[in-house]
């Protein structure tokens, strides 16, 4: 495992954004960590080989994001996205995968990443990403990850609570809901409802809290348990 990580609380060199990198391919492993050093905004803050190294790197270096592979040897990246997000709740996780992995994406995000990108994603997506995750939003692009949410959600046979936690909402609150589901972002939010960025983001606020959820995607993930999507036509 290597570290060039300076900072404290996940700030690096100077302010910048530090970003640990998971991923069991040594040559994936450093490109990437040259591709996040590249940007003035953003420090490697150490690479992991494997998911017990993520989790004891997240634990010692504090970074702001990690970006985690899926399949590693010896711990795999869902299970050390939920030790992660379990123990350190200000880390951002964002899922690096294929369109193959529709399960265990499904299965991270409910375990608390805030997102995932494909292996192919373009460099600038990537950074577009940790960036987004860092400012506290979810990294849901809407023609990838609504539609894996989605039709994984509804294929799986999980048992419906009686109450719906959306049950006690207003209807604006809904009509948010409905937004973020759809994969809207804070400004297409604010046009289609016809409210202030500022204001959209007061809701979301105020969502978060009503629904005991961290961010946009842990709500998806809660519309689709609940059965709360269904009712949305």
């Amino acid at each position: 495992m290597s570290e060039r990580f300076t900072g404290q609380g996940g700030e690096g060199t100077a302010g910048r954004i530090g970003v640990l990198i998971a991923e069991d391919e040594d040559l994936l492993r450093t490109s990437l960590c040259e591709l996040v050093d590249s940007d003035p905004e953003l420090v490697t803050a150490g690479a992991a080989r494997d998911g017990r190294e993520a989790v004891e790197a997240a634990g010692r270096l504090q970074p702001s994001v990690v970006l985690m592979d899926i399949r590693m040897p010896v711990m795999d990246g869902l299970a050390a996205t939920r030790v992660i997000c379990e123990r350190q709740p200000a880390v951002k996780v964002v899922i690096l995968t294929t369109f193959d992995l529709d399960e265990y994406v499904y299965e991270a995000l409910r375990a608390g990443a805030s997102g995932f990108l494909l292996k192919n994603a373009a460099p600038e997506d990537i950074l577009r990403a940790i960036r987004t995750v860092h400012d506290g939003n979810a990294m849901l692009a809407p023609e990838v990850t609504r539609r894996m949410i989605a039709e994984y959600a509804l294929e799986r046979n999980r048992p419906r609570p009686g109450r719906s936690p959306f049950g006690a909402l207003t209807e604006r609150e809904r009509d948010v809901v409905a937004a973020i589901v759809q994969g809207m972002s804070n400004e297409e939010i604010a046009a289609a409802l016809f409210l202030s960025r500022a204001t959209v983001k007061t809701y979301l606020s105020r969502l978060f809290l009503k629904l005991g959820v961290r961010d946009r995607t842990q709500l998806v993930i809660l519309a689709y348990d609940s059965g709360y999507v269904d009712s949305l036509g």
